[in-house]
């Protein structure tokens, strides 16, 4: 009898925060349940982690409208922070200079699991 594939997926895009910072929030989470995961992305001091959460929580609705699976029989397979687009600015500087500044931001996927 062949296994199946219950894993969901759920992407945010153009998040306004550079990769590295979330990969820092991820890093956190990865391998967890879910409802642990939520619970300590609710007490994260970064900024990434309300981002996340939410992601988390679409990922959770997609599972229960898809299999009918809750929060409580899922875990999180994969998560990871990709590159996103990126805005040049420039500021003055000293001497008549330019200096770039890059404002990054992330796409961030995660795959939800389910716990047999």
């Amino acid at each position: 009898m062949e296994e199946l594939d219950y894993s969901v997926r759920a992407v945010a895009r153009h998040i306004p925060i550079s990769p590295q910072k979330v990969r820092r929030v991820l890093d956190q989470v990865r391998g967890k349940e879910v409802e642990e995961a939520l619970a300590l992305l609710r007490f994260m001091p970064q900024r990434a982690s309300r981002p996340v959460a939410k992601l988390i929580r679409s990922a959770v609705a997609n599972a229960d409208d898809r299999y009918g699976f809750g929060p409580d029989e899922l875990y999180i397979d994969q998560i990871y922070a990709d590159d996103g687009p990126q805005l040049k600015r420039y500021r003055f500087g000293a001497r008549g200079r330019f200096k770039p500044r890059l404002k990054r931001s992330s796409h961030i996927t995660v795959i939800l699991g389910f716990r047999y």
